[in-house]
């Protein structure tokens, strides 16, 4: 949320600028005059860009105007060019520029809206990012999305569904007469091939030799996998994870409902050996970084695709997010514990919902010893 209210706006009487944040700035001259400014840089080089006047553009429009002029920037455009244009019929790349603008506050974080826009730069604006909204057809999508409808069958259903998103917003804002005509695509494509859906997990009677493995060698990417598997965690969440989520002496991690799946505070249990990770990456913790385990840049969290690699140096054939249902199956399988103790550690949610509405408690105690047991079987001892 910004700083700035449109109270705050109204009462600001003194020369100079106030800033609302994201580079966007309230400018008030010496005569009492105000406008809105918003400053972007890209490679290096800074530009401001003016916005209008604090009489005719509110605070919420300046921050529409200023995430739109963000995102041109983003994409390579001048916003100076492109604001000119606005009353005109937008091409596909300025609309999907207003549709990453319009969901950017819907986004529970940045690295959604990053696939977003990178997938239309690779797959997209090469063969129609400069064609009209109103003149994009079919046949257009359907030549686009050829290229990678089998060699990339997953990612080219996510960017059949963003060309809809922005063609149906078009629609929407009257550039088009009709919506997208993504449902005739299917007959023109060829079937995919289908999946099973489910991520390669390894066995749960290979992951103590696995850990002792891991062991051998001290990396924050080894520590993370490690981490993620001691606590069952989705390997997003453990490389997002910040100091302050913390409670060492209570061996508590308290994930925020930012960053989880289900949109809810969870809570992990920290056995005794994942504590010691966290105090190890707090030994070798550089230059006051938030992030627990950081990449080759102190500041950032490791890239989705370390763990992976990892894994394939290991000569392993199986991914992060499998090592949830190797817990799941050896508890179900080598243990006495309920299977709800067992969905509460892996932060799922209760698909009943009347069961839901009764079970409003986090099964802390019990899956504390739940996680003790995992890390002993992980550790070699039963």
């Amino acid at each position: 949320m910004g700083r700035l209210s449109a109270t705050g706006v109204k009462a600001a009487t003194r020369p100079g600028k106030l800033g609302d944040g994201d580079g966007l700035f309230l400018v008030v001259q010496a005569s009492g005059s105000k406008s809105w400014v918003v400053r972007v840089q890209r490679h290096g080089v800074r530009r401001d860009f003016g916005l209008g006047s604090a009489k005719k553009v509110s605070l919420k429009l300046a921050r529409e105007r200023a995430g739109e002029v963000r995102t041109w920037v983003e994409m390579g455009l001048d916003p100076i060019f492109e604001r000119r244009k606005m009353l005109g019929v937008p091409s596909f790349k300025e609309a999907a520029a207003k549709v990453l603008a319009q969901h950017r506050k819907t986004w529970r974080n940045e690295k959604h809206e990053a696939q977003w826009l990178r997938t239309l730069e690779l797959y997209v604006f090469p063969h129609f990012g400069n064609v009209a909204v109103h003149e994009i057809t079919g046949p257009m999508i359907r030549n686009a999305l050829a290229e990678i409808w089998l060699a990339k069958p997953e990612t080219a259903r996510r960017v059949r569904q963003r060309i809809g998103a922005v063609l149906d917003w078009a629609y929407a804002s009257g550039y088009r007469d009709s919506e997208a005509p993504m449902r005739a695509l299917s007959k023109g494509l060829p079937r995919q091939p289908r999946k099973d859906g489910h991520f390669a997990a390894m066995p749960y009677a290979k992951v103590p030799a696995f850990v002792v493995s891991l062991r051998s060698r001290e990396s924050f990417s080894r520590l993370a996998l490690e981490f993620a598997i001691l606590t069952a965690a989705r390997s997003g969440e453990v490389r997002g994870a910040t100091w302050d989520e913390f409670d060492l002496e209570a061996r508590l991690w308290t994930l925020p409902k930012a960053r989880m799946k289900a949109a809810r505070e969870h809570v992990v249990p920290l056995c005794a050996r994942a504590v010691r990770i966290v105090e190890r990456c707090a030994e070798l913790r550089l230059r006051n970084a938030q992030i627990v385990f950081p990449g080759i840049r102190g500041d950032r969290p490791l890239s989705d695709m370390t763990l992976t690699k990892l894994l394939k140096e290991m000569k392993e054939p199986y991914t992060a997010h499998g090592f949830r249902s190797a817990f799941r199956d050896w508890v179900s399988e080598e243990t006495d514990h309920p299977g709800d103790v067992a969905e509460a550690a892996l932060a799922h949610v209760v698909a009943n919902k009347t069961e839901a509405a009764y079970r409003r408690g986090n099964l802390l105690e019990k899956r504390r010893v739940l996680m003790d047991d995992w890390a002993a079987y992980c550790g070699g001892t039963r």
